[in-house]
């Protein structure tokens, strides 16, 4: 009857030939037979890589080395041609997706003739990212690379069972779901999680934990806690980005004595100085109704303007100046909105609340980039092609309170209205 030996013999044997020793020397060490040792060395699949390093980008006419632990000197290059299955390669043939066992001796003999990622990616038909999160990942404690144990290492990671955290965690799936009803985006739901459980890895998630959680579900495929209806709340609802056209020289004779956007104070541009507001209308369908937008540069405060009628001039101007009055004169410093009609009345704005009105390029949404990031949010309520007068005052009063109430990152998850009321409660910090 063969004698059987111990998984730690095994070990112990891979590790010394990986280390340097022959395989005869390896198979003495450990007390086990050439042939018993041959057998273990050609079952695991591992095979004696060969390379030159001219051939790979090392230094070129130089003798090839040999490297301990090979059966003989380190000869030609010989790529390893990409299996079937997995990622397609630079001539559009298919890679295998995962490394194999021929792969890792490849790189453990790369790495002991001193050769770079990139010149062992070459080798093993990989890109040299792979072939640094294979090492990252595999090797040992003292940062060495050993084959057979890397192999081993990567083949219980893949069998091991890996439960899903949001199956497995009701509670945290309701958090979740309350957050995402009041359109907070998985990224600053992962952020609030980190926030409120700092030193408890099972009470958080990660943004893309959750989108995977959504996505698998509403194919069909897995269930993972989360309600399927979700998904659709992390749609934009945009077809197509739209491109930052370039400026031209268009636009309304009506703007031409105003105050541009150029003219603009540099303290607006590092939101240093609070006060400063920026402005737009949320269209619904066909433009037909219409809600006006405020927000402040520095705190991310939203203010919503009521327009159940019209949204010309006239309308536009009232209840700005109606909504703006309200607050005090050192929050107000400056309004910039777009070169649209609504805005026409902007002089009287100006004389009302004694605060200048600067005007965007033509075509340049993006100079109000807050303003538009904020509309963006504002769509989960707001929604295009939907009939955006049947929103009563209190309905836009609920909503920007909402909005003003949600954790920002970019206020280290202060929310607008906490970063409001301590500019209010020191006026001089403004």
């Amino acid at each position: 009857m063969p004698k059987v030996f111990s998984y730690e013999t095994r070990d112990e044997f891979f590790e010394l030939v990986c280390g340097g020793f022959s395989l005869h020397r390896a198979a003495r060490v450990v007390g086990v037979s050439i042939e018993a040792a041959t057998n273990w060395w050609r079952s695991s699949g591992l095979v004696t890589p060969v390379i030159q390093l001219g051939a790979v980008g090392g230094l070129p006419g130089t003798a090839p080395p040999r490297v301990p632990g090979a059966y003989g000197p380190v000869g030609p290059v010989r790529p390893l041609g990409p299996a079937s299955g997995g990622e397609r390669g630079q001539g559009g043939e298919r890679q295998r997706r995962s490394l194999s066992s021929e792969d890792r001796s490849a790189i453990a003999v790369g790495l002991m003739c001193g050769c770079t990622y990139a010149q062992i990616g070459r080798l093993i038909g990989r890109d040299k990212s792979v072939v640094w999160r294979e090492v990252a990942r595999n090797r040992g404690p003292d940062g060495s690379y050993w084959a057979p144990v890397a192999h081993r290492a990567a083949h219980e990671r893949r069998r091991r069972p890996k439960s899903f955290k949001l199956a497995a965690s009701p509670s945290l799936c309701r958090q979740i779901e309350t957050w995402m009803d009041d359109g907070w985006s998985p990224g600053l739901i992962a952020a609030m999680l980190r926030r409120k459980h700092p030193h408890t890895i099972m009470d958080r998630v990660s943004h893309e934990t959750i989108y995977r959680a959504l996505y698998v579900q509403t194919r069909g495929t897995l269930r993972q806690g989360l309600r399927q209806d979700l998904a659709a709340k992390l749609l934009s609802k945009r077809r197509a980005r739209k491109p930052h056209g370039s400026v031209d020289g268009r636009g309304s004779s009506r703007y031409r004595e105003a105050f541009t956007i150029s003219q603009r104070p540099a303290e607006v541009a590092d939101r240093a100085v609070p006060g400063h507001w920026e402005g737009d209308l949320i269209l619904g369908a066909g433009n037909t109704s219409a809600v006006g937008t405020l927000v402040e540069r520095t705190t991310r405060f939203v203010i919503l303007l009521h327009l159940p009628g019209r949204h010309d001039a006239d309308s536009v101007a009232e209840a700005m100046i109606r909504e703006m009055s309200k607050l005090p004169e050192h929050l107000r410093r400056s309004l910039t909105w777009d070169r649209g009609a609504e805005l026409a009345k902007y002089r009287d704005i100006e004389a009302q609340l004694e605060m200048p009105v600067y005007f965007c390029d033509p075509r340049s949404p993006w100079q109000r980039g807050t303003n538009e990031n904020t509309n963006r949010l504002l769509r989960f309520w707001l929604e295009k092609g939907t009939n955006l007068s049947v929103h009563t005052a209190d309905d836009l009063a609920r909503i920007a309170a909402t909005l003003n109430q949600r954790p920002r990152p970019t206020l280290d998850l202060r929310t607008p209205a906490q970063a409001l009321a301590e500019l209010l409660a020191n006026p001089a910090a403004a």
